[in-house]
């Protein structure tokens, strides 16, 4: 039985990277019929990290980035955290209103819209990946947006799960829109009991 995250082997991540796979078609398809744009998200890599490599792999912990948090409930528990960084707010608000420059200090309340809506669409097509390989009921709540520090935007997780563990998952995929490439990092962060009622249900050894 998983008793931490250091327990996950080969087979794990593999399954993990299906539902990745799975969950960015979802998101693919979803974003796409969202902005009228082609869109396409590249397969994506796991690696479990500690919070510190965490914030390591996706900059320095001064560097300004938005997150969207996706809580979840029902039968898998934990969150899901997608750092927005500067090129890809640009890219994505350029698509949507036509601007260009943006200072993630500075957005504006439909600027904050379309990113949370981004981040609710990605973290619900992983979500909606999970369930329909697994069967298990999962629900997301009302996605939170912030901007701040990487340091302090991490600060969550390990508030709310340092008890627990000290890893987490990094998805890191590159997504295309209209054939521009920009990074994009998502952290899916469930509780080690989810992980193993999850691989239960697929029929792998946990």
């Amino acid at each position: 039985m998983l008793e931490k995250y250091e327990d996950l082997n080969e087979m794990h991540l593999d399954v993990l990277k299906e539902i990745g796979n799975i969950g960015s078609g979802n998101a693919s398809t979803a974003l796409s019929a969202m902005i009228g744009r082609e869109i396409a998200i590249h397969m994506p890599s796991i690696k479990i990290l500690g919070f510190q490599e965490a914030i390591e792999n996706n900059g320095s912990p001064e560097d300004i980035v938005a997150a969207v948090l996706v809580r979840l409930k029902g039968e898998v528990s934990g969150m899901i955290l997608l750092l927005v960084e500067q090129e890809f707010a640009e890219n994505v608000l350029n698509v949507f209103f036509g601007e260009k420059d943006i200072d993630l200090l500075k957005l504006n309340e439909n600027d904050v819209s379309a990113l949370t809506e981004i981040g609710n669409i990605m973290g619900s097509a992983y979500v909606s990946a999970i369930a329909q390989l697994t069967g298990l009921e999962i629900g997301v709540e009302t996605p939170s947006f912030a901007v701040d520090m990487l340091g302090a935007i991490m600060s969550v997780p390990v508030i709310e799960f340092g008890e627990v563990s000290d890893k987490l998952l990094c998805i890191d995929k590159t997504i295309e829109i209209d054939g521009v490439s920009m990074k994009s990092n998502m952290m899916l962060i469930p509780t080690v009991d989810s992980l193993s009622n999850l691989f239960g249900k697929l029929g792998v050894d946990a």
